[in-house]
């Protein structure tokens, strides 16, 4: 489809010669070589002609050479007899002549946004931002402001017209080597000059600085866009007919805007863009011959070629293509080929478009353009040639600076074209018509290049159109060019693109064959389909025998790699350089065939059988093709490990869920393919819910270790180990079949598969003989379950208690994971007490629980098994149980005394006796340590342990007293001995009266001397002499310390340093005892010795 329809006849028989056109809103405004300016409406519909609205006559005595309208002031540019003037529209008064550019040549307009900054004042107090406590950039405030800019060239200088918001400023000149017969801007500071064909500079508004542009030689011979320089028409005798067009006059300097920091220049037959800096960017424009006059419309330049120029090769509606030619291998043909062009050439003005993306023909119009396409005669190649065009209407580009174009109109501008007959009297009889090109939609043109697969042609389209910004659109174009720099081998690029669009992961892995994708794998023939491409691609890709697993073998891929190609050459570094037919060749010095893109050139055969680029392509085909599999699953492993974390992280962050939840959703087999295709492309992974999430999470990790199955066997271990999302159905039986039970087991443990991981456990334990390997795997796995499978950790761990019960009790002391003490206490009891007991024994000593339960517990099972062991005669365990038990119940605190003292027996007279003094009746607890332990030391230090530390007489040892002298029992033994030994050494503790009534008669004082002595001592009026002594002394003390407090000087201005004679101010002091002098700080030491000598003289 070409980009522009037929042009149509808007004005006919118009009998004055126009000289200028402005398109201005629905007005066209035509300045005519009298003076004169015709007014005429434009209508929306192209196949209508213009309404004539007004004519202004005599706006100047010559010829109006230029239009332009300045939108700030509502005013038009006019350009006539060199002097451009002011018109205000719609009444054209009053003029308003602009003096300073009084010799001008050519003029330039640009209008542009600028964020000019402004400083809040007194009267800002409404401004939201006002009063507030932000930074130093919070007293301004962005002001959008249009700036317009009228650059007019003159004989050897320029002069600047600005306005802001539509108020005039400053004229600024500035004087030129040379006088710009063109000027175009590339962006609001820089503009560019045209002295000469051959001449040209860039023009810095901001400096009024100039700076030359030094431009390479043209290439005159088989490097246009057509494959045919001026060489060629010489070769063919076409040179005398050409120079005659070129040498009548100097040339017209050819200069225009094509895009925000770009002009193209025109010199010879090939035109530069150049940037802001004055450097040639990019590939150049080729034409056949230089055009006569050329005009631009985002994205395209038209350009008019004389008669005999162009080859015929013609299309509907006289349209020419751009097709590459057919391979000719043999010379003759290219003999043929070139006498055949002459009678090819079309004999009339052409116009020819080129797409100033890729800088490539789309499309050429023959004069006359509403006429049928057919092979003009002689009689009517006179008078066809005979015909004057020219383009004299250029669209401006503004784009505004600090504004981003995030919208475009649906229908682009239209171009106009004046054809005027040569003869002078055909022209006064048929007058002159205008022809008004019409484009395409935007959405048309890109969505034909998105058909054709030219999909970076179709980007490249839409940014000149909606400009840098994110559409749904760019989206999809963005994700077919993927796609096909996928199909050619740029895995690299084509899976970066879809990681910043965030495409579904889903259809990524589509791309893969069925041993990584499994049942997600789409044929090659469907993945333009799946990703949103028009159907009709799939199927022309389908044709082209694109297809094939690069897995499976070699052909497929290298037939797919040469048959599919990207306008922006793409293909070359993947190895493949046959291009479509609007690619170009990357250097002029390039290949003949690479070079004849054009109508043209289709008639060139190429010099040789073979292109050079196609024999190279041919000779590297094995050794690209046969490493496809590995640069791809290295593509692959890049995409879903740099996925995997960020959905993890989101996963996380917004729902709380980890990879070890993977159980609680349903399975990735339950889904089916077109459901996972149909997950949200292009969305934020914090935008998707909680369902699309996982579904995500699921695809990558399974696809991630179907691909390590593939190409990296020693990664499972670390993916398993890892948390995960893969499906453990679709790896469960290749990790066993590979013999890999660690890593299978890991993928249990994650999936919380805990049931089969222990299964597998036990019976990888019955290859082993020593106890450790034997065990440790299972108690290991055990050691780390929580609470929430308790039933699970008993069942498993009922035979690891089996093999080796001090092993297995590792299992519940592990600080690990914290299980419910209860149950587990309650499991091991029914397994053995004795493990039981060990277990609270771990929780009191090392936990410090103080739960009285456990220590309950604990001290029943102590109790318990030291019953069993005197039952069943075993002495040696029964001691130890039974001192653990009396030690227990001694140390601690934590249980209840009265609950175990009813589980007691008889014959367990020592837990009796400490179990009676937890519970407060030390009078029994002392008759069982006194008459059926006779242990008296542990009588005696029971009662130090309940008495007062301090050394007063305490009721607990006169008890004990009493129970040696006046025993309670029956035919009591003689415990006079024990009581004489408890009043030598706890007499302090003993009241002497009531000890001297309990002592029997026969009971000498010989023997209780020592007691009797320090009875009479009478301890407390010692004391209160001491007492008394110490208060004394006590306050002499702070006497002393009240007077040395109390001693003071007073420093006034007045007062003299004794030692320097100099005042002593605010200077830091000494004081000198004992009579208090001062003195400076510094003068201290010499007083002091002063005060010395006069002590001692």
């Amino acid at each position: 489809m070409a980009p522009f329809n037929t042009p149509t006849v808007v004005l006919s028989r118009f009998k004055e010669r126009p000289e200028s056109l402005l398109a201005q809103g629905h007005r066209l405004y035509i300045g005519t070589a009298t003076g004169n300016i015709h007014i005429y409406d434009l209508h929306d519909g192209s196949s209508e002609e213009m309404t004539f609205v007004e004519i202004r006559k005599a706006i100047s005595r010559k010829a109006i050479d230029q239009l332009g309208y300045i939108k700030d002031i509502n005013s038009l540019v006019v350009l006539s007899d060199s002097l451009p003037t002011l018109y205000p529209l719609p009444s054209f008064t009053p003029p308003t002549p602009l003096a300073k550019a009084k010799g001008a040549l050519s003029f330039a307009i640009h209008s542009s946004v600028h964020n000019a900054p402004r400083t809040e004042g007194p009267d800002a107090s409404d401004s939201p931002r006002s009063g507030g406590f932000d930074s130093a950039e919070a007293g301004t405030i962005p002001i959008p402001t249009v700036v317009t800019s009228l650059v007019v060239g003159c004989r050897r200088r320029v002069v600047v017209y600005t306005w802001r918001d539509g108020e005039h400023q400053e004229i600024k000149e500035t004087l030129l080597p040379h006088s710009p017969r063109a000027v175009a801007f590339l962006d609001s500071s820089h503009v560019c000059f045209a002295y000469s064909s051959t001449e040209h500079a860039i023009f810095s508004l901001e400096n009024s600085m100039t700076v030359d542009v030094t431009m390479p030689a043209p290439v005159l011979t088989s490097s246009s866009s057509t494959g045919l320089g001026i060489g060629t028409f010489s070769g063919l005798g076409l040179s005398g007919y050409m120079s005659l067009g070129l040498g009548g006059k100097a040339a017209k300097p050819g200069l225009i805007r094509v895009g925000e920091g770009e002009v193209v220049v025109v010199k010879e037959n090939q035109g530069f863009v150049l940037g802001v800096d004055g450097r040639t960017k990019g590939n150049g424009v080729n034409w056949p011959i230089q055009p006569e006059e050329i005009a631009y419309v985002n994205p395209y330049i038209f350009s008019i070629l004389p008669p005999g120029t162009v080859l015929s090769q013609e299309g509907p509606d006289r349209s020419f293509s751009s097709s590459p030619p057919p391979a000719s291998t043999s010379l003759q043909t290219q003999t043929q080929a070139q006498f055949q062009i002459q009678g090819s050439l079309i004999q009339a003005p052409v116009v020819q478009i080129i797409s100033s993306i890729n800088t490539l023909p789309v499309q050429t119009l023959a004069f006359p353009f509403s006429q049928p396409s057919t092979s003009p005669n002689t009689s009517s190649n006179a008078s066809v040639a005979n015909i004057s065009l020219r383009l004299l209407t250029t669209t401006v580009i503004s784009t505004p600076s600090n504004m981003t174009v995030t919208t475009a109109p649906k229908t682009p501008p239209p171009l106009f074209l004046i054809s005027t007959p040569v003869d002078r009297t055909l022209a006064a009889a048929d007058g002159t018509t205008v022809w008004r090109f019409t484009m395409q939609e935007w959405d048309a043109q890109i969505d034909e290049l998105v058909e054709r697969g030219l999909y970076t042609d179709a980007l490249a389209l839409l940014e000149r159109v909606q400009g840098p910004g994110a559409s749904p659109k760019r989206t999809l174009i963005l994700a077919l060019n993927a796609v096909s720099q996928f199909r050619i081998g740029k895995y690299d690029d084509a899976v970066n693109t879809l990681l910043d669009l965030d495409v579904n992961p889903a259809k990524v892995i589509a791309l893969y064959p069925e041993r990584v994708a499994g049942r997600l794998a789409v044929r090659r023939e469907e993945w333009v389909s799946l990703f949103g491409g028009p159907v009709a691609q799939a199927k022309d890709e389908l044709s082209s025998g694109a297809g094939g697993d690069f897995f499976a073998g070699d052909k497929g891929k290298a037939e797919d790699a040469i048959s599919t190609g990207s306008s922006d050459g793409s293909s070359k570094e993947s190895g493949s350089r046959e291009k479509l037919p609007i690619e170009r060749s990357p250097s002029t010095a390039g290949s003949l065939r690479a070079r004849t893109k054009t109508s043209l050139g289709a008639l060139l055969p190429s010099a040789v059988s073979k292109d050079d680029d196609v024999a190279s392509l041919i000779g590297r085909k094995k050794g690209k093709v046969l490493d496809e599999s590995t640069r791809s699953l290295e593509t692959l492993w890049r995409y879903l490990t740099s996925l995997r974390p960020k959905l993890a992280g989101v996963l996380s962050s917004s729902h709380h869920i980890t990879p070890s939840q993977s159980h609680v959703f349903p399975a990735l087999s339950s889904t089916s393919p077109a459901s996972l295709y149909a997950l949200s492309s292009g969305v934020p992974l914090t935008e998707l819910s909680e369902e699309e999430l996982v579904k995500r999470a699921q695809i990558v990790d399974t696809a991630l270790f179907k691909s390590y199955l593939i190409g990296r066997p020693s990664m499972l271990g670390p993916l398993c180990r890892l948390p995960n999302w893969c499906e453990v159905v679709e790896v469960e039986e290749e990790l066993r079949a590979r013999e890999k039970y660690a890593e299978l087991i890991f993928l249990y443990n994650g999936k919380k598969m805990h049931t089969k991981a222990l299964k597998l456990l036990q019976q990888l334990s019955e290859k082993e003989d020593d106890m450790r390997d034997k065990l440790g795997p299972s108690i290991s796995y055990l050691q780390k379950l929580g609470p929430e499978y308790l039933d699970q950790i008993f069942e498993s761990a009922r035979w690891v208690f089996e093999q080796d019960r001090e092993m297995a009790l590792q299992i519940f002391t592990s600080d690990d994971v914290e299980l419910p003490r209860g149950p587990v206490t309650d499991y091991l009891e029914r397994i053995d007490p004795q493990i039981a007991s060990r277990y609270l024994e771990y929780l009191i000593e090392e936990k410090e629980e103080t739960s009285p339960g456990f220590h309950d517990r604990l001290a029943g099972l102590y109790l318990g098994i030291t019953i069993s062991a005197k039952k069943r005669g075993e002495e040696k365990k029964h001691g130890e149980v039974y001192t653990k038990l009396l030690r227990f119940i001694d140390a601690t605190e934590h249980y209840r005394p009265d609950r175990l003292y009813g589980l007691l027996s008889e014959d367990l007279y020592e837990a009796r006796a400490i179990l009676l003094g937890r519970m407060g009746r030390h009078e029994h607890a002392l008759e069982l340590y006194v008459y059926k332990l006779g242990d008296f030391a542990k009588a005696e230090e029971h009662c130090k342990r309940i008495s007062s530390p301090s050394p007063t007489p305490s009721p607990i040892f006169l008890t004990l007293l009493k129970l040696y002298l006046r025993p309670t029992i029956p035919n009591p033994p003689n415990l006079l001995t024990p009581a004489l030994s408890l009043i030598s050494r706890h007499r302090a503790r003993l009241d002497p009266i009531e000890t001297l009534q309990l002592l029997p008669p026969l009971v000498s004082a010989q023997d209780v001397k020592p007691f009797l002595v320090q009875a009479l001592r009478a301890p407390v009026f010692d004391n209160a002499v001491v007492r008394d002594v110490n208060k004394a002394r006590y306050e002499g003390i702070e006497r002393k310390l009240m007077v040395l407090e109390s001693r003071r000087v007073k420093v006034t201005d007045s007062r003299i340093c004794p030692q320097c004679h100099k005042r002593l101010g605010n200077s830091v002091i000494a004081v000198h005892a004992p009579r208090g002098e001062v003195t400076h700080y510094q003068c201290r030491e010499a007083f002091s010795r002063k005060l010395n000598a006069m002590r001692h003289s």
